[in-house]
C-alpha cells in the first residue's frame, strides 16, 4: 500500500497482519501436500487414498465458506479470522498426532487414514472462515480507488506462501517425529499468527451492518447473492464457459500436483524420505513458474482473458506430455514447471474473464462460483492417482487430452472467443486476484 494518504497508513498494521495470516496458511496447505506421498508411501496409505486425504475437506470448504462469510457480517470479521485460523491450527496439530503414530506403526494404516481424513476435515470446515471474513475485513478499510491494489497484493500472499512451504517442509523433517514435523512446525506458526491477531488486529465491524436479506435467492454454488438473469450463476450463458474451463483446469493443474510426488518417488527408485528433497525442489519450480506468470509476464505483455487461456492451457498441455514421458528427474522438474506457468496463465484468464463477463451487482456471484470450483476440483484427484497406479503415464496424457480439447474450446466457443478487453491494467489487476484456494484446501 502506498501510505500517501492518513486511512492507507492507518491501514499498514492491519494489511500486514492479514498478510502474515495469508502466508502462513498457505505454506502450511502446501507444506503438507508437500509430502503427503512420502507419508503414504511410508505408512503405507494407497496412494489414491493419499490423494483423499484432501477431498472432504474441499467438499466443506465450498460448503461452509458461504456460510461464515454471512456470519461476519452478523458476528464481525475479527471473530471469524480467528475461528478460521484456530480451525486450521487445529487441524494441522491433529494431522501431525495421526501422522506421527502411523510413522511409529501404533495403528493400521486404513485407520491413520480414516484419522487423517478427519482431522484434515476440520480446516474445511472451520478454516474457511479466515478467508472471506479477512476480504471483507480490508474492503471496509479501503477506498474504492485502493481496494483492488489491496485485495491483489492480499491474493499475493499465497502465492509466496505456495513456494515457500514447499522449501520449509523439509527442514522440519526431525528425529522421532519425522515426516510429521512440517505438521507440527506449520501448526505451531498458525498458533503464533493467531496471538497476533487477537493482540493487533482492531476490530471497526459493527454486528449486523453486512446482514444478507433474507427474501434475496442465494446461488447454491458458491452461497452469494446471485441476480444475474434470474438464474444461478452456473445457470447464466455469460459465467457458464468460464465455469466449465475453469473446473476443468483446475483439476487437471490439482491431478498433477497430487500424482507428482509419487512420480517422483517411483522415478528416482529412492525411499520415501530420501526422495522428499528431490519432490520439495520440483514442487518449488512450478510455483516460481507460476508467479512468474500471474506477476510478470501477465503484466509484461498485457495479456487479457482471451490470450491467457488459449496460451495457458496450449503450455500446461505440452508440460504434462513432457512429464508423462520424461526419462529422468530432470525432465519431469521441468515439464512440471511448464505446465505450472500454463496453469498460471490460464487460472487468472477464466477468473477475469467471469469477472468482466457480469454486470458490477453480479460480481460477489460470480466471485462465489468461481471460490466453489477452485474447491470441488480436489475431489476428482484420487481417480487421476488410481490411474497412475495402473498406468504412470496415464493421468499426465489424460490432462493432455484434456487441456488440447479446452483449447479447442477457448477457440471455438462464442463467449470464451468473444470477451471484451478491459484496460490492460485493469485486467492485470484482475487477474492478480486469482485464488487456488486448495492448493489450500
Amino acid at each position: 500500500m502506498s501510505g500517501e494518504t492518513p486511512e492507507a497508513r492507518a491501514n499498514r498494521g492491519p494489511f500486514a497482519i492479514l498478510f502474515g495470516v495469508s502466508v502462513a496458511t498457505a505454506m502450511g496447505n502446501t507444506g503438507m501436500l508437500s509430502v503427503l506421498p512420502a507419508i503414504g508411501r511410508q505408512i503405507g496409505i494407497p496412494d489414491a487414498l493419499v490423494a483423499g486425504i484432501f477431498s472432504l475437506s474441499a467438499v466443506l470448504w465450498a460448503v461452509t465458506s458461504p456460510f461464515w462469510a454471512r456470519q461476519s457480517d452478523l458476528r464481525g470479521r475479527k471473530p471469524l479470522i480467528l475461528l478460521g485460523l484456530a480451525g486450521f491450527c487445529v487441524s494441522m496439530t491433529l494431522c501431525a498426532i495421526v501422522v506421527s503414530a502411523g510413522l511409529h506403526h501404533l495403528a493400521p494404516p486404513m485407520v491413520i487414514f480414516g484419522l487423517f481424513l478427519l482431522s484434515r476435515a476440520l480446516f474445511g470446515g472451520f478454516g474457511s472462515a479466515t478467508n472471506p471474513s479477512a476480504q471483507a475485513y480490508m474492503a471496509e478499510r479501503t477506498s474504492r480507488e485502493e481496494r483492488t491494489q489491496t485485495m491483489a497484493t492480499l491474493a499475493g500472499a499465497f502465492g509466496l506462501g505456495t513456494v515457500v512451504g514447499p522449501l520449509l517442509a523439509p527442514l522440519f523433517v526431525l528425529p522421532f517425529v519425522g515426516l510429521a514435523g512440517p505438521m507440527f512446525a506449520f501448526a505451531a506458526m498458525a498458533a503464533v499468527m493467531l496471538v497476533v491477531v487477537h493482540r493487533g488486529l482492531p476490530e471497526t465491524f459493527k454486528p449486523g451492518r453486512g446482514e444478507t436479506p433474507p427474501r434475496r435467492r442465494l446461488g447454491i454454488l458458491g452461497g452469494l447473492p446471485w441476480r444475474g438473469q434470474g438464474a444461478a450463476p452456473w445457470r447464466d450463458p455469460r459465467l457458464k464457459p468460464f465455469l466449465i474451463f475453469g473446473f476443468l483446469v483446475a483439476s487437471c493443474q490439482t491431478a498433477q500436483t497430487q500424482t507428482l510426488g509419487f512420480l517422483i518417488i517411483d522415478k528416482l527408485g529412492l525411499p520415501p524420505v530420501k526422495a522428499q528433497g528431490f519432490i520439495t525442489l520440483a514442487m518449488a519450480a512450478g510455483a516460481v513458474a507460476g508467479l512468474l506468470a500471474q506477476w510478470g509476464l501477465i503484466r509484461m505483455f498485457r495479456m487479457g482473458p482471451r490470450d491467457l487461456m488459449r496460451w495457458g492451457v496450449g503450455a500446461a498441455a505440452l508440460g504434462n506430455i513432457i512429464v508423462a514421458f520424461a526419462p529422468d528427474y530432470a525432465a519431469v522438474a521441468i515439464g512440471y514447471a511448464i505446465a505450472s506457468l500454463g496453469y498460471g496463465f490460464a487460472r487468472p484468464g477464466f477468473t477475469a474473464g467471469a469477472s468482466l463477463s457480469v454486470e458490477a451487482k453480479d460480481q460477489a456471484g460470480a466471485a462465489g462460483a468461481i471460490a466453489a470450483i477452485n474447491g470441488l476440483n480436489v475431489v476428482v484427484a484420487p481417480l487421476f492417482v488410481l490411474l497412475y497406479e495402473k498406468i504412470g503415464w496415464g493421468p499426465f496424457v489424460l490432462n493432455a487430452l484434456i487441456l488440447t480439447a479446452l483449447l479447442a474450446y477457448a477457440l471455438r466457443q462464442a463467449v470464451l472467443a468473444s470477451i471484451d478487453k478491459g484496460g490492460a491494467r485493469e485486467e492485470a489487476t484482475i487477474a492478480g486476484l486469482e485464488r487456488s484456494d486448495e492448493g489450500g484446501v
